[in-house]
């Protein structure tokens, strides 16, 4: 009996080299998974650079002056189309930017035959009619593959997990969880089940110098990331409400203080931050005169038909309040099965290496079907 042909290595485009780019380029230039994909692209948002290079090998470390220097103008078009004829086609092509337009990309891309993994949320909680067409194009409508599990929770297994409940025909009743890494860490430290009287302009500015918020605060504030992370699970949920508009229909409360409403800029917010503490300074003595935290959740409510973001109050027994540490992210899923005592999954929710390892493990999964198929 000859021995089995081992299968060749996926063509893979990478798009987007900021923290998250450069922690999956890391990763796939390393083995296991150097043995599994080929990179036969990777792009900035300027620049895109055609692999294998002619001389020396691409590295973590050399990537950067190389596209600096030889890179030519970005057309993701002409990549799509190079992964298509590629001689090893069906290939990947990895959308690790923060862009709107590339998602809008995304049915075109998959009719094309190439497949597609993500970081990025917006092609999964803007528009129904872009999550349709999205739907429409991938499997189990065609053979094309489109994954996202890094878009909630990062390397968690979240959407796997909710998909399996749902395939598998159990009831989802609610979900429940602290979805922003950014908004856990912010607090856990302000609110405390042991108190305390730190102030929130403080803790706000720590989790800035520590590189947990966005440039602008405003931005992780906003709760617009934890209402785009409701919007991609609710849409897997059969009974879900409609979201004609994706996170923009979703109930959201700002965590941005009326008296700070009219800061035209990221320095003004930052330089008048402390005028906002009296607002959480009573928010937080509320919740402790009542033996509860306060947190930032988002809420799935089948029962009551409810998708929300917003500020809730919580026992200081809690696992909202003890469990989580740092920038951890916990979610609970209340089911027919897991009843009365829910599905909980808890960990790191943000940092580049845990986000890569969602994309990379979804590349893994397509991967396995490629060279499976018969």
């Amino acid at each position: 009996m000859s021995a089995a042909i081992a299968p060749r290595p996926v063509p893979v485009a990478l798009v987007g080299l900021g923290g998250v780019g450069r922690a999956i380029l890391s990763q796939l230039l390393s083995p296991p998974l150097s043995n599994r994909f080929n990179l036969v692209f990777i792009a900035n948002s300027r620049q895109s650079l055609s692999l294998p290079l002619p001389a020396s090998p691409l590295t973590p470390t050399n990537y950067a002056p190389i596209l600096e220097k030889y890179g030519t103008p970005l057309d993701v078009t002409s990549i799509i189309s190079v992964l298509s004829t590629h001689p090893d086609a069906p290939g990947i092509f990895i959308d690790s930017t923060g862009s709107e337009i590339i998602p809008g990309m995304y049915p075109q891309i998959l009719s094309m035959g190439v497949n597609i993994v993500t970081p990025n949320k917006k092609g999964f909680s803007s528009s129904e009619a872009l999550y349709k067409a999205i739907n429409e194009a991938s499997y189990p409508n065609t053979r094309t593959l489109v994954y996202g599990e890094s878009t909630v929770g990062a390397g968690l297994p979240i959407l796997s997990t909710l998909k399996d409940l749902v395939e598998t025909g159990d009831e989802i009743e609610k979900i429940e969880g602290v979805f922003s890494g950014t908004l856990s860490y912010i607090f856990n430290e302000f609110s405390k089940p042991e108190g305390g009287n730190v102030k929130f302009s403080e803790v706000v500015k720590i989790a800035k110098d520590k590189g947990y918020t966005e440039p602008d605060p405003r931005d992780d504030l906003s709760g617009t990331d934890v209402a785009r992370k409701l919007s991609i699970l609710s849409r897997l949920i059969p009974t879900s409400p409609s979201l004609p508009e994706g996170y923009a229909s979703v109930p959201t409360e700002s965590l941005v203080p009326e008296v700070l409403s009219n800061a035209s800029t990221k320095e003004e917010y930052l330089e008048r931050l402390a005028e906002g503490d009296e607002y959480f300074d009573k928010l937080r003595e509320e919740a402790g005169k009542e033996g509860k935290v306060v947190r930032y959740v988002g809420v799935i409510d089948l029962k009551e038909g409810k998708v929300e973001a917003k500020l809730g109050k919580y026992p200081n027994d809690h696992a909202f309040a003890t469990a989580l540490k740092g920038s951890d992210n916990i979610i609970s899923f209340h089911t027919k099965r897991y009843s009365p005592r829910p599905l909980v999954i808890q960990g790191a929710g943000a940092g580049a290496d845990v986000t890569a390892m969602g994309v990379t493990s979804d590349m893994v999964k397509i991967h396995e079907r490629l060279t499976t198929r018969i």
